[in-house]
């Protein structure tokens, strides 16, 4: 009886929620789908398929303005992430390992990011930039992006500290091991799978990121999101279409790896 109750209050049982999710899915997904498509287009137009080639692929890798975009991108999301992913760990080990004090309060202030519009995160960093008197560049996109992927980090890294055996550690204690060898030879090769996927996660949110990139990039730090956005000005060409398309099935990738990477069990 149970588990007929069960099966009968799964929300997948009711009439019409396969068809309104298939729906769903593609609204979703269909435009992105038909921009991958008419990237491959032979001609300029961008309603009609004139053929299909890799002309306009070879062109976004002849664009140096777009590889130095890419160029940026790539770098600050390496340098913003790793940062991300070490704040992320210690404060994922202070919160399951340690007692925290308003342990609510403090993982609310963690996920901040999360809550806030992303515009008013964006225009709260260049008004307090600007009052300390750090310029628009490369630096403000690395300390906003740092603190905008922490959250991103954090989750996957909290969920498998959580998730490990607590009495290795404690073994390790019982048998003499410092804290420090404990955490090198015990703590860190298990978690290494959520650092992983932590770091990936917060590395394509800060490859993707384009309103806190557009509010603080200045002169040479223009990232790719930014880059493609200047050139929608000068009108949608397939040219837009096959970067975006690559942009889209990097991220693809690396989110796809990321669960993989958490799915991992001790």
């Amino acid at each position: 009886m149970a588990l007929l109750d069960t099966r009968a209050r799964d929300i997948r049982n009711l009439p019409g929620v396969g068809v309104t999710a298939a729906l769903a899915v593609a609204f979703l997904y269909a435009p992105i789908l038909f921009l991958m498509l008419y990237s491959f287009n032979d001609g300029r137009s961008i309603s009609r398929l004139d053929g299909l080639s890799f002309r306009w692929y070879r062109a976004v890798f002849a664009n140096e303005e777009i590889g130095g975009a890419a160029l940026n991108s790539v770098l600050l999301a390496v340098i913003a992430a790793s940062l991300a992913t070490v704040m992320a760990t210690a404060a994922a080990l202070a919160m399951v390992r340690m007692r925290v004090r308003r342990k609510a309060a403090t993982y609310a202030v963690l996920n901040f990011p999360l809550m806030v519009p992303e515009i008013v995160t964006a225009i709260a960093s260049l008004i307090f930039f600007s009052a300390i008197g750090l310029g628009l560049g490369f630096g403000s996109l690395v300390i906003a992006h740092t603190t905008f992927c922490i959250p991103f980090a954090y989750l996957p890294i909290a969920a498998r500290l959580t998730s490990m055996d607590a009495g290795l550690e404690v073994a390790a204690a019982d048998l003499y091991a410092r804290p420090l060898r404990r955490f090198a030879l015990i703590t860190l090769p298990l978690l290494a799978p959520g650092l992983l996927s932590g770091w990936l996660l917060a590395f394509i949110v800060s490859l993707d990121d384009f309103i806190i990139s557009s509010m603080l990039s200045g002169p040479g730090s223009t990232t790719l999101p930014v880059h493609i956005y200047s050139m929608l000005r000068l009108g949608i060409t397939p040219e837009v279409n096959a970067v975006s398309s690559l942009m889209v099935l990097a991220s693809a990738l690396v989110v796809i790896l990321s669960g993989l990477i958490s799915r991992r069990k001790t």
